[in-house]
Formats: C-alpha cells, structure tokens, sequence
C-alpha cells in the first residue's frame, strides 16, 4: 500500500468544531467487513451488536493540560510551549516543544502565567522532539505539578478548532480517564457515558482497561510514499495482568473482544503473544499497522473518522478491509458524518 492510496476528498467543513450535545448520541456508522454492509444508528444502539460476556476494551489514560503560553527574557517575545512529556522528576525536566522554535536556544530563560510565575530554562535543543527545559521552581513536586498545570491549557488539536473553551477541559477526556500522560486524547473512548457504560453492564457486556499515553505522534504527516518506511513515534503503554487475563478468558470462551480506539489496537497488538492471546507487559511501542496486517485480539473496533493521509485511517482500512473502509467513508461523507477528534463513529464488525 502507498500513502497515496489514503487519500479523499476532504473539506474543513467536514470537520466536526464541537462535541454532540451528550456523548452516547452522536452517529455511528456500522461497517460488516465480511460483506461490506452498512446502517446507520446511534452510538448508544451499539450494545445491539453484542452479548453477554463480549469484552469492550478501553484506553484510560488521562490528558493533561499540555500547551503553555509564555515570553522570553529580554525580548519577551511570546513563546508557546507543548509539553510531551516529564522526562526526570526530581530536576523538573520536561521534552517539549516550542514554536517559534527558531527563537530558542540553550541558556534561554523563559516565563510563564502572570507576574513571572515560573520561570524555565533551555538546556537542550538537539533532542528529536524539539526541546528540553528544566522547570525552576522552589516548591513540592506536587506544588510544582499543581502550577504547572493550572498554568496549561487543554490541548485540543489547532485543526479542531483555534480556540479553546472551557468546555473542553472535560469533553476532550473520556468518563474513565485515569492515568495521566496523553497529550492527544483516545477520541474513540469520548463516545461512551455513564449511562451506556451501565446499560453495558445490567446486558452483562464486559469492560477492561489497557493504558496508552497518545502523543503528538498520531497527528505527524506521513512523507514517504512507501508506507514501509514511515516510522511512528513511540508511545508509553501498560497492559495489566488483569485486562491482559479478561481478554484471553474472552478469547477462549468464544466471545467478541472490541477494541474501541486505534490505540487499544496498537496496544493489544504489540502485546500479543502465540495463538492470538495478550501478555500483561509495559513499556513503549511504535507499532504502524497497514494493509495487510493479520490481526490475531480483537474481533470489532470502534473508531472515529479520520483525515486522509492518516495513521489511524491505514489501520482502520487494515481492519476493516482497504476497499470496505474506503467505500464506508464514502458513504459518510455523503450522509454528512463528522469527521475528526469530536467527530461521529465507526463500529466495525
């Protein structure tokens, strides 16, 4: 497959600027991918397509308020800072990212919030994910990591929309976000509320949770024609012996396991060991998954609508079949789905 096979037609409005009003009712397009069918229902119907003891599996991480706006000393040219992640606690050092890059140097003191808050320096501008920076702050870690956050804004993705709202600060989070460390959240998890979860349980449908801290990295263009040759951004990931037990006790019983999200996929997939069961294990994985790809965990998945040119877009075509999935965004577009992180859904069975 070629990245220019993933391509569509695709216009800004097609993208959705806002959530639906409650989570379980956005659209939700259902692709067969043994016969290419498909119905349109709302996210909530989707417990009609399973049975008791079918496993859906989630992604609990948490996104933290990762974009800050501060100035450089002397200058005090505005500078925004993405923080990616915390790279040695106890020295407060953080990977970053900085725009305008070409600004900043090592030495460089920057300062964030009102009246000088906190300030930072530049240590290292040779990392592969832009910049490193030393925190300089007298507190706690705990008083540090308060500040820093309250100082950081929710980020939602610039495509989605220039302006942050309050709202987002809780819309851009799934209901059981718990482990802190995604900068870019698990969209296809945001479609489910506590009342769908319930609903999932008195069905007897059951729920596990694997954890995958998604970064900027699911957002970075594809260059390279031959997909071979694309390289994906590793990302920090934990399958407990728990989840990884709940899925193969699915497996084995016969019943459906449901990855819902591109990065429960890529988790289960990098966790996988012989016969299609999964290993309790953590650590970093930059799996890239395309056609063709054999998936050995999960029956069904649950995912957004994507951009063209998309990571996340080569690994649905993969599960679902290239053509089936290709003809299925068709079929969106026409009925005029949202697209993108606050986007309608796709379940694939």
């Amino acid at each position: 497959m070629k990245l220019s096979q993933y391509g569509y037609e695709f216009s800004a409005d097609m993208l959705a600027k806002y959530p639906a009003d409650n989570r379980d009712e956005s659209r939700l397009l259902v692709l067969n991918r043994a016969t290419g069918a498909i119905e349109h229902r709302i996210f909530k119907d989707i417990i009609e397509y399973f049975d008791e003891k079918d496993l859906f599996l989630f992604n609990d991480t948490k996104v933290f308020p990762a974009r800050l706006y501060g100035n450089k000393e002397k200058t005090n040219a505005e500078i925004e800072i993405f923080l990616l992640r915390e790279l040695n606690s106890e020295l407060r050092l953080w990977d970053v990212l900085v725009d305008p890059a070409r600004k900043i140097r090592i030495g460089n003191k920057l300062y964030f919030g009102a009246d000088e808050m906190m300030g930072a320096e530049v240590i290292d501008n040779t990392t592969s994910r832009g910049r490193t920076l030393r925190f300089l702050f007298d507190g706690s870690y705990e008083e540090f990591k308060e500040a820093l956050y309250r100082l950081g804004e929710t980020p939602l993705p610039r495509w989605v929309r220039e302006k942050v709202e309050e709202e987002d600060a809780e819309r851009y989070q799934t209901i059981f976000a718990k482990h802190e460390g995604a900068v870019a959240a698990p969209t296809a998890g945001m479609h489910f509320s506590k009342h769908l979860l319930k609903r999932m349980e008195i069905k007897g449908i059951d729920s596990a949770f694997i954890t995958l801290h998604a970064g900027l990295g699911n957002f970075r263009t594809v260059d390279v024609e031959d997909l071979s040759k694309h390289k994906m951004d590793s990302e920090q990931f934990v399958v407990t012996e728990q989840a990884a037990e709940q899925v193969n006790a699915a497996k084995k019983a016969g019943h459906k396991v449901v990855a819902i999200g591109t990065t429960v996929m890529r988790t289960i997939e990098t966790a996988v060991s012989t016969g299609g069961m999964i290993k309790a294990m953590e650590g970093w994985t930059n799996k890239f998954i395309f056609c063709p790809y054999d998936f050995t965990v999960a029956n069904a998945m649950v995912s957004n609508f994507h951009l063209p040119y998309s990571t996340q877009l080569m690994m649905v075509a993969a599960f679902g079949g290239y053509d089936k999935v290709m003809e299925a965004y068709n079929v969106a577009k026409q009925e005029g789905y949202r697209f993108g992180t606050y986007g309608d859904a796709m379940l694939i069975i």
